[in-house]
């Protein structure tokens, strides 16, 4: 029950940024200006000063490293799977197979801080910078056929991978931020989580996704039910620390990313369709990943 209530919170915000968008006349517009300071300033703020903050030995990170491509990868291949399973159309499977695998990144930092404290949070900042290319590479790899898009380009110019790395890159050599840079740091990340999750909730959506029914249930079940399953005994057979495999599990039972809606509008996907997986897969783990937490203890 503990746990329940430690999630409560943060999925209200998501309940509030709907009721802001569809009940109290906040525009797309203002929303969508919101997101955009969030994805390029306030968010690879809080990335690059959770993971500076605290110490980070090269054999740690190597072994989330692992653990964090398992669970990626294993949520690649289930999701094209369904390829050979449904048969469904290539457009349809191109758009729909990246919410079987890729994360919200906001949830999953909210949550990791009120289930881990500084260092769960910290530990959910290196898995998310980890999976931030993985998943970024195999969802736009998936979509390549309906656009020219540079896979490089879209890699290099993603300010979550770019945060992640330079942190990454300071915490290893064993700098420290001034004062001042870090209170600026800190009061940027504060403001990107609740930020970041009301506008979760502004963008869903219940419209689309006729004739998909059966592609919907799969991709949530990768998502919400094996993934979580495949991350539990990643933890296991790798002998994580409790605390880590803790928040490995979070990661893996993390609904899909409203990102997802964006690529697949901007690479000539099934927008709509991938709408109503972020809206049905967000509303779901908010049962899902309080009993995930509660059966790993």
């Amino acid at each position: 029950m503990s746990v329940a209530l430690l999630v409560f919170p943060d999925f209200m915000l998501v309940a509030l940024g709907w009721a802001l968008r569809h009940k109290l006349g906040f525009s797309r517009e203002f929303f969508a200006g919101t997101e955009r300071l969030v994805y390029f300033v306030l968010f690879p703020a809080l990335l690059f000063q959770s993971i500076i903050r605290t110490p980070i030995t090269a054999g740690n990170a190597a072994m989330l490293l692992q653990a964090t491509a398992a669970v990626v990868g294993s949520g690649v291949a289930l999701s094209w799977l369904a390829g050979l399973v449904l048969r469904p159309s290539s457009l349809g499977l191109a758009s729909s197979a990246q919410c079987g695998y890729r994360f919200n990144t906001y949830i999953g930092l909210a949550l990791s801080a009120s289930l881990g404290g500084t260092q769960g949070q910290t530990i959910m900042a290196l898995i998310v910078g980890f999976a931030v290319p993985m998943a970024n590479l195999a969802a736009v790899y998936g979509l390549a056929r309906h656009s020219g898009g540079s896979l490089l380009r879209e890699l290099a110019r993603n300010p979550l991978l770019v945060s992640t790395l330079l942190g990454l890159a300071c915490n290893l050599a064993g700098l420290h931020l001034p004062g001042p840079v870090d209170t600026v740091l800190a009061r940027l990340g504060a403001a990107a989580i609740a930020l970041g999750i009301i506008c979760v909730g502004a963008s869903l959506s219940w419209e689309g996704g006729k004739g998909y029914g059966a592609l919907i249930a799969w991709m949530l079940s990768v998502k919400l039910v094996a993934l979580p399953a495949v991350a539990w005994l990643v933890a296991g057979l790798l002998c994580l620390p409790p605390l880590e495999t803790r928040m490995l599990l979070l990661f893996a039972a993390l609904p899909t990313a409203s990102a997802a809606y964006v690529l697949a509008m901007r690479m000539g996907g099934d927008g709509r369709m991938v709408a109503v997986l972020i809206s049905l897969g967000t509303l779901f783990s908010a049962l899902t990943i309080p009993l995930w937490l509660l059966l790993a203890g």
